[in-house]
């Protein structure tokens, strides 16, 4: 198991994709240390965890509370000893299919400024307590959006893009420390629990909204939380040992070029003529 002997805290892992690499991380060898404000949920995540054979424990923190992060981290640290991995997947109460010139200020702003707090904090509490272990990796996971123009996106695309370069200059800042930040671009995951809810409510819509997105992508699909998670592993991992500093691109090729023009039928025909 490659993250033997790891401890992993994790932000925002009572959601479908960070109770998915949590249990990634645990089916690893990773001790995870799951948080949230809702603590039902993240005790749900554990408890199964668990069950499985996995080492995991539960905790209510609020990763937008310096205090709560401070708290959380030193509680693990007197307990563990020492923290291997974080990752921060909290939300970031998105508004958005819709043209910016339509929206507020306020559904604008609120991502990245919720971006923001949070990785500010957690990371930089990680990486104080990682300067200490001479090591660690700090991960992070953005979207489609923050590689390439994505329309009706609205804040979600500034807050990935500033995700994605705060974590480059952290790394820049922390190398020398032995300390690796990551992160991961997805392509949006139909199987995710944002994705399910929009395919119950409005499933005739999200027939095509999904089949446009899978036309956009090189390989013709999206990845499935399976995906980043099998990623997240490899990169915390010491076989990722000399990685840092980037973003790692599982969008199925989307923020390379978009490939709807490509016909999967007569290969070599433009289709948008």
């Amino acid at each position: 198991m490659i993250l033997q002997n790891k401890n992993a805290v994790i932000y925002g892992a009572g959601g479908s994709i960070g109770s998915t690499i949590a249990k990634a991380f645990a089916q690893a060898g990773a001790k995870v240390f799951l948080t949230g404000r809702n603590l039902p949920s993240v005790q749900n995540v554990a408890d199964g965890i668990i069950a499985s054979g996995g080492k995991a424990e539960a905790a209510k923190a609020d990763a937008l509370d310096e205090v709560s992060v401070n708290n959380h981290v030193g509680s693990v640290i007197k307990n563990a000893g020492k923290i291997d991995i974080s990752f921060n997947c909290i939300g970031l109460e998105v508004v958005q299919n819709m043209p910016l010139i339509e929206m507020s200020v306020e559904d604008f702003v609120r991502p990245s400024q919720i971006a923001m707090r949070s990785h500010f904090l957690t990371a930089t509490t990680a990486a104080t307590a990682m300067k200490q272990q001479g090591g660690g990796v700090i991960l992070s996971l953005t979207a489609t959006p923050g590689g390439i123009g994505y329309p009706y996106t609205a804040g979600f695309a500034p807050a990935c893009s500033a995700i994605e370069s705060f974590y480059r200059n952290l790394a820049a800042e922390t190398g020398i420390y032995g300390i690796r930040a990551v992160n991961i671009r997805s392509g949006g995951s139909p199987d995710s629990a944002v994705f399910k809810r929009a395919i119950d409510t409005m499933p005739d819509v999200m027939e095509g909204v999904l089949r446009k997105m899978k036309a956009d992508t090189m390989l013709k699909t999206l990845p499935l939380m399976a995906d980043i998670a099998n990623l997240a592993v490899f990169l915390v991992s010491d076989l990722a040992a000399k990685i840092t500093g980037v973003t790692v691109d599982v969008t199925c090729g989307t923020t390379a070029a978009l490939n709807h023009r490509v016909d999967m039928v007569n290969p070599g025909t433009n289709i948008s003529e």
